[in-house]
């Protein structure tokens, strides 16, 4: 009777002492956070390469636009297929194509002499590359390896974005403005290059593949087959929600901010400044600052989120963002001042908080169909970037400054606040009471 109430107590003691082992999740999160660190390289560049490509070749603003809008909208519109290709190919092989994809497309712009080189290399190639380990990278990641703090594992992928823009903004504006703007593609060709290895070591497309339970789960979880048919979902979910008119007014808000963001601020914001007399690096700093406090306002705001009403959220951000963006011409100056300090900390905090109330406007509507849903919203938020990055450049080279733009924007803003108040809310069925028996 003694011996059988000892054996659990020493079983529990062993198994305090057996040492414990670092889950191999957590490599795979660790590679995957240092990819998107690198992603964030092939969407700083662009806003650095306005200036230095119009005075090497001749090309206006609206022409060098037109290439990064090309790539904002195939880094939009490739976003709703990643998951599929991932679900068919694996997540180690597509991340380490698209790798290779966009060091080749950085890397020949080197060599160009033409605009359409311009289009080709930085729009299609680095656009498509980057779209693949756009929302649906992370998030595969995250619903395939962990069972536990998925949402710290997610905030944490989110993050990267905003710390690789902190880490590469400045390098890369130093380079361009000590060196020339072919330092900075070659740079960002190289760290592209220099994550395969460790994408294609690391990374594993499923706990399965190494004979592992998923973090956190309770049992061993048997690896999917290859699926052929999620594209098809993919256009088919995408044909139902379109009937719908709130996805109307998610895509439509959500293009106004990748209009506002994206497709103005991180690709205009640095030669806006310099047209003010601004060193090309310190508005280049400015900009990663702005990365910092995006992370902050995004934790905020899903908390936020989860207590008040998302709607009601959306049209504050909208209309606060809006008021920044028009007095944003009589802050842009030759040095940096509390004010303008004051505009980057506000709009980096308000910068992608519209996310979490989005996604849960996204869940209500559409329930099981949501993340896809969302995929395509995502695919708006770009192809409305992709607008003004293009739109902004012919305005500048036609009325000589962004001013007009920024008025714009900021009007947008204001219609996407009335928007979002307009979504309608989805009744909720009504509970069935069990019957008497």
């Amino acid at each position: 009777m003694n011996q059988t109430s000892e054996a659990p107590a020493v079983a529990e003691a062993k198994a305090r002492k057996k040492p414990t082992r670092i889950h191999r999740a957590w490599f795979v999160a660790a590679v995957t956070f240092v990819t998107i660190i690198g992603a964030a390289a092939f969407r700083s560049l662009p806003s650095l390469l306005i200036d230095p490509l119009h005075q090497e070749f001749g090309w206006s603003r609206g022409t060098v636009g037109a290439a990064v809008s090309i790539n904002l909208a195939l880094y939009g519109l490739t976003a709703p297929f990643a998951a599929a290709l991932m679900d068919r190919f694996g997540i180690r092989r597509v991340v380490a194509v698209a790798l290779t994809v966009i060091a080749v497309g950085s890397g020949l712009t080197v060599w160009m002499t033409a605009a359409w080189q311009l289009l080709l290399c930085w729009g299609l190639l680095v656009g498509l590359g980057s779209g693949s380990m756009a929302l649906a990278f992370a998030a595969t990641v995250t619903n395939r390896w962990f069972t536990e703090r998925r949402g710290l594992v997610s905030g944490i992928l989110t993050a990267a974005s905003a710390s690789g823009q902190l880490i590469f903004l400045p390098l890369l504006s130093w380079m361009v403005t000590r060196h020339d703007w072919r330092p900075a593609a070659v740079t960002v060709a190289l760290a592209a290059l220099a994550v395969v290895p460790f994408v294609w070591l690391l990374l594993r497309d499923h706990p399965a593949d190494v004979g592992l339970k998923p973090y956190g789960a309770p049992e061993f979880v048997e690896k999917p087959p290859p699926v052929t048919g999620a594209a098809r979902r993919t256009i088919s979910v995408l044909l139902k929600a379109m009937r719908t008119g709130p996805f109307w007014l998610l895509a439509g808000t959500f293009a106004i901010c990748g209009a506002s963001t994206n497709g103005l601020v991180q690709t205009h914001f640095v030669p806006a400044a310099h047209d003010h007399g601004m060193p090309v690096t310190a508005a280049a700093s400015l900009l990663a600052v702005i990365g910092v406090f995006d992370v902050v306002g995004t934790i905020a705001s899903g908390w936020f989120t989860d207590r008040f009403e998302p709607r009601r959220l959306l049209a504050v951000y909208y209309a606060l963002r809006g008021v920044s963006l028009l007095f944003l011409p009589m802050l842009l100056a030759s040095t940096v001042h509390p004010p303008m300090i004051f505009f980057i900390v506000f709009y980096g905090l308000d910068w992608v908080a519209t996310v979490p109330p989005t996604l849960a406007l996204c869940r209500e509507q559409y329930g099981e169909d949501s993340a896809i849903v969302f995929g395509w919203v995502l695919a708006s938020h770009q192809v409305g970037a992709a607008l003004v990055a293009f739109l902004g450049g012919v305005a500048r080279d036609t009325f000589g400054s962004y001013d007009v733009v920024w008025y714009a924007a900021g009007a947008l803003c204001a219609a996407a606040a009335l928007m979002a108040l307009v979504i309608r809310r989805r009744p909720t069925a009504p509970m069935l009471l069990a019957q008497p028996a």
